[in-house]
């Protein structure tokens, strides 16, 4: 009989890979309308850091390797499509159409970043994998990507960084004036070690004074130096250049940043119930050994949040546990497990790869989403209808974003990615615990109402025009039978001199038109005047009351 694992109340994170995923919307690009955002990022040149990252499908051939081979089918052909396009011979270089819908930009300039978790605790740095941002043709939303890695930390170190580190900005300071559930510092390095920038979560001041200005959150200084030359819709402008004054994002999601992570432990069997809970919930590292929740609330949480396919001491990758509540996605598993640790065609290959796609493509489908309804509530705001430019204005605003939503629909929303089971359920739980498909529902609906609320509008004011005219013409049929009857003219002016009968007729035409337009001024009163001239029931008093009510003031 083999003695059970010693059980370690904080083992050693052998390896940490941390991906951090930030949707944001971009706003409208002022004069560049029709043009996709990353045109004005990719026209900045070298004022920008970002450069267009050519994917290895379409890029340098021996930059192929087996890891996209396997990325790539593991995806549905409809799928594929979306993230890798049509291939090299239906792509034109310039043709975003035909493009694949999903560009990346990546910046090279930050090699790690050093942060310290907790005030008093000892800075812990990560080396930077890659920064990338991820655009969509047709869709106003743009995703940051940061993925950083290291080796040999504590579980408690890990679970801290997984809490504290994908934070946009603090939600608030304790007594003292320090930031409460977010990094006490963090500073980008270059590959000289010189510090690129830092945050400054710890000035309270200027982030009350930011909200209480603009009714908006700042962003902490080390995100909003990443973003650059990407600017918070309210903050003061750069001094890159102008084209990037007009680059602007909004916040849609929590500030907290959808996180994936990947653990390799000695003994991943040795993790206690609590530190699972705390790893899939992401709730921090402090708090005891016991459960960061109550019982009860955590009761079904093997259920719900654990796929537990490969958690066997069998197979190539024994003991492997993949944990997903929606904002966050977190694999564990065994270090001495070949196949767990190989980038190349094993779980640390997937996790980069695959599951990377599958977080992504569920996240940006909730952010289309969160942003096609911050277009309504944008549309709303600005209606004024009693003036007739913001009718207008709006009405185009909500076509627009019914066409954008139908387009979105077909080009990017499917609730199925995969065939393979663990990709498949990876992204069924990820999606269900976004609820995806209730927010569809809702926003499919909200836009359908505004949608039928034009269409009515459009249908009212066809009508009303429709009764005006048959005002119009019921009343100029009297006076056209009366002067045309049996073809007789009252005047015989056809032997006149000119200046006479065009005197004559230009008279005889104002007149009419006066007439036409007066008929039509009172066209809704004449039209009840004819509604109770038709009335059978109705006595003749009433009648002539209706007659009588065209010309008063309170007819209506």
């Amino acid at each position: 009989m083999t003695d059970a694992p010693a059980i370690d109340t904080n083992p050693l994170v052998r390896h940490l890979r941390q991906v951090l995923l930030w949707p944001l919307r971009v706003m409208p690009v002022a004069g560049r309308a029709g043009h996709p955002p990353w045109h004005v990022l990719r026209d900045l040149g070298e004022a920008s850091p970002w450069r267009e990252q050519v994917d290895e499908y379409t890029g340098d051939p021996d930059k192929f390797h087996e890891r996209h081979y396997h990325e790539f089918v593991t995806f549905l052909p409809y799928v594929q499509r979306f993230l890798y396009g049509e291939g090299r011979a239906a792509r034109h270089a310039d043709d975003d159409a035909s493009g694949p819908p999903m560009r990346v930009f990546r910046r090279r300039d930050v090699a790690a970043v050093r942060v310290v978790t907790r005030v008093g605790e000892a800075p812990i740095t990560l080396r930077v994998v890659h920064v990338d941002l991820y655009f969509f043709f047709d869709v106003d939303v743009v995703l940051l990507n940061v993925e950083v890695e290291a080796d040999d930390l504590r579980l408690d170190q890990a679970q801290e960084l997984l809490y504290r580190f994908g934070r946009g900005y603090p939600p608030g300071w304790d007594a003292q004036g320090q930031p409460v559930h977010c990094l006490a510092g963090a500073e980008w390095l270059a590959a000289d070690g010189t510090v690129l920038a830092r945050s400054d979560a710890h000035d309270r001041e200027a982030f009350l004074a930011y909200v209480a200005e603009h009714r908006a959150p700042r962003i902490a200084a080390h995100w909003a130096w990443l973003l650059e030359p990407l600017r918070a819709e309210h903050a003061a402008p750069g001094s890159a250049t102008n084209a990037a004054h007009h680059l602007r994002y909004r916040q849609l999601e929590y500030h907290r940043m959808p996180v994936m992570a990947y653990l390799a432990l000695d003994e991943p069997r040795a993790l206690s119930r609590s530190d699972f809970v705390r790893l899939g919930l992401v709730t921090g590292g402090r708090g005891g050994s016991g459960l960061p929740y109550a019982e009860q609330h955590l009761a079904d949480f093997e259920a719900r949040h654990c796929f537990d396919r490969f958690w066997s001491p069998g197979g190539s990758a024994p003991d492997t546990r993949y944990l997903c509540c929606g904002h966050a996605m977190v694999v564990v598993g065994r270090a001495d497990a070949h196949f767990f640790r190989c980038a190349e065609r094993g779980v640390l290959a997937q996790f980069r790869h695959e599951h990377f796609l599958i977080f992504l493509i569920a996240h940006f489908q909730k952010a289309a989403l969160l942003m096609f309804s911050d277009r309504l509530v944008e549309a709303l705001k600005r209606l004024n209808v009693r003036d007739a430019s913001t009718v207008k204005r709006f009405k185009r605003g909500i076509r627009a974003s019914f066409e954008g939503f139908l387009r979105f629909t077909h080009r990017y929303w499917f609730h199925e990615v995969a065939e393979q089971a663990q990709a498949r359920a990876l992204f069924r739980m990820t999606a269900d615990h976004l609820e995806l498909d209730p927010l569809y529902g809702e926003v499919k609906e909200r836009i359908a109402d505004m949608n039928a609320y034009l269409d009515a509008d459009s249908l009212r004011r066809q009508a009303n025009t429709v009764v005006r005219l048959t005002v119009v013409t019921i009343f100029g049929l009297i006076g056209t039978v009366t002067t045309g009857f049996l073809g007789m003219n009252l005047l015989a002016e056809a032997d006149a001199p000119w200046p006479q009968r065009l005197a004559l007729f230009a008279l005889v035409f104002v007149a009419t038109g006066a007439l036409t337009v007066y008929t039509m001024v009172k066209s809704k009163r004449l039209s009840d005047f004819l509604d109770a001239l038709s009335e059978e029931k109705l006595p003749a008093w009433g009648k002539l009351r209706a007659f009588a009510a065209v010309w008063r003031r309170d007819a209506d």
